[in-house]
């Protein structure tokens, strides 16, 4: 921030203050702790309480962001502010699940009249794709969806489907391809009949080099079947902001679907990038995710900034990490059906925030977003947790799950709950050196035997937990948990006052890869480059070369 808030004084005090005060120890001292910091909206309790804060911190919290204007920010989003400044955009995700009788304007035009038009297009080739109305060059039924694309394209609706995949009737089987390594396109293509094989190409600006080489590729294995050009209109269409290129490609205006440049990437599910979903699911279940982050976006826009849910989950999160020195975040799903959620909220997240100077292009005097990451709960039991529990560096975790199972099957919920309700406990509480010796006294261990293992048994404990517990896992419910995460990421960006939607980082990579590439497809060795990239390629070429003679 260009100017240091008083309240961001005020909280680094109340950390020197409070670093060493046990967690167990808060919740001894305040019985009602947990109605104090939780919050119920709609289908989701939100339990904030297993994190070193008092009444005193959330206070310096709230003030923190009551001054940095959250609040005048939030407005400014919802009213189609150019809130993208490095690129001059609006960011308005919010505005694919606003209702229609509610105007949000850009540059003076309504954009929920585009909005509307859209949805409606993408509903009727739904229903013709699912009816068997549309179908492939030989007459077959599409059977099979192909989604091509990398990113926001990719990863948000791949985890939506999976996450939503016992809403499926199985007309349609959805395939993602997102890698430009030739196997993944390989082995989704291989068992399938191109006459039945639906391609859904979906890049902002159809020139995503990753995204273009496999759509090449598949339409190349069309052709291979069907022999004929004119045929794949019947078996691409493509969603995307440049138009042109898409009829560059191949395709007709009527198969392509719009999206806007006021809509970013990684918060795009809610547009055309979501068809693969709509498809899969039925259109229906697409409305119902939709109005699920509309309910979220309401409570967010509404609700004051002490008793709203985004705005507490970010404001949990800057203290866990400005103020109680985290670099990390995990987030885990104690659910099969978002075994994909780690992964979607870390390009969420750290796309986003992952930066290093402010609005005004000065450094940033402080950590800026956290490193994301996690798995499925269970599976981090045996894998990662040893570190939760007794690493060094402390990181807070994002426990996930739902009160109704998704596949019901007698004990398994309930084992799995007791587990997600018992690590966070154990986060908190630990087990000090007397409860450990007094454990092994009563397993009969001799007093040589504990003296030596007691200081490996020990856990500090106040490892900070927050516990969201969703009521059961379907479209409106995962559409309220996605758009709580959106909020709290914009959140945090306006108190670091970091570009949250733009993603330069991204791009630098990429340019270079352009420069690399026709330095990998022509013969003799290369001199251009450092040293170190110069004798890679040239090891590359040197063992290619060995293979192909």
């Amino acid at each position: 921030m260009s100017k240091r808030q008083k309240s961001w004084d005020f909280l680094e005090q109340c950390a020197e203050k409070g670093k060493d005060q046990p967690l167990k120890q808060l919740f001894a001292d305040d019985k009602k702790r947990f109605d104090k910091y939780s919050l119920h909206v709609g289908p989701i309790l939100f339990d904030y309480s297993k994190n070193l804060i008092t009444d005193e911190v959330m206070g310096g919290l709230f003030a923190l962001a009551h001054e940095v204007g959250v609040s005048e920010w939030r407005e400014r989003m919802f009213s189609g502010g150019h809130i993208n400044m490095t690129e001059d955009r609006p960011v308005l995700h919010v505005a694919l699940r606003n209702t229609p009788d509610n105007p949000i304007y850009v540059n003076g035009k309504n954009v929920m009249n585009l909005v509307s038009e859209e949805l409606r297009k993408m509903k009727v080739f739904v229903e013709a794709v699912r009816s068997g109305g549309w179908r492939g060059y030989s007459g077959k039924r599409i059977t099979h969806i192909v989604n091509i694309g990398i990113g926001g394209s990719n990863l948000g609706p791949q985890m939506v489907t999976e996450a939503l995949s016992k809403f499926s009737d199985d007309k349609l089987q959805v395939h993602y391809v997102s890698n430009v390594d030739s196997m993944q396109i390989a082995q989704v293509l291989r068992p399938l009949n191109p006459e039945e094989v639906l391609f859904v190409v979906s890049s902002k600006t159809f020139t995503t080099r990753e995204t273009l080489t496999n759509a090449k590729t598949a339409r190349n294995w069309l052709l291979a079947s069907s022999f004929d050009e004119t045929v794949v209109p019947e078996h691409f269409v493509a969603v995307t902001a440049n138009p042109q290129n898409a009829i560059d490609f191949g395709l007709p205006e009527e198969n392509i679907f719009e999206l806007w440049d006021w809509v970013g990437g990684r918060f795009s599910l809610w547009s055309a990038i979501g068809l693969p979903i709509a498809l899969t699911l039925g259109y229906e279940k697409f409305e119902e995710l939709l109005a699920g982050a509309r309910a979220m976006d309401e409570h967010f826009l509404t609700a004051p900034l002490e008793k709203n849910m985004p705005v507490i989950q970010a404001l949990v999160g800057i203290w866990n990490s400005n103020f109680m020195g985290a670099q990390a975040q995990a987030i885990l799903p104690y659910n099969q059906s978002l075994h994909m959620f780690s992964a979607y909220l870390q390009q969420a997240d750290m796309e986003s925030n992952g930066k290093s100077v402010d609005w005004d292009g000065n450094a940033v005097p402080h950590r800026t977003g956290s490193i994301i990451w996690g798995q499925l709960g269970i599976n981090g039991q045996h894998a990662f947790y040893q570190y939760l529990h007794q690493g060094q560096n402390i990181v807070p975790a994002d426990f996930i799950g739902a009160v109704e199972s998704s596949t019901t099957v007698k004990g398994h919920h309930e084992y799995l709950m007791a587990n997600f309700f018992a690590q966070t406990q154990a986060l908190m509480n630990g087990i000090d050196e007397e409860q450990v010796r007094e454990e092994l006294r009563a397993k009969g261990k001799t007093k040589d035997y504990i003296d030596n293992l007691v200081c490996h048994k020990v856990h500090q404990g106040s490892r900070p937990t927050n516990s969201i517990l969703l009521e059961t896992i379907d479209a409106f419910s995962l559409g309220s948990l996605l758009a709580l995460y959106e909020h709290k990421i914009f959140v945090q960006g306006v108190i670091w006052r970091v570009c949250s939607f733009d993603q330069w980082g991204v791009e630098l990579g990429k340019e270079l890869a352009g420069h690399i590439l026709p330095q990998l497809e022509k013969n003799g060795k290369v001199a251009q480059q450092d040293s170190s990239t110069m004798g890679l390629i040239n090891h590359y070429k040197k063992v290619r070369a060995e293979q192909t003679s």
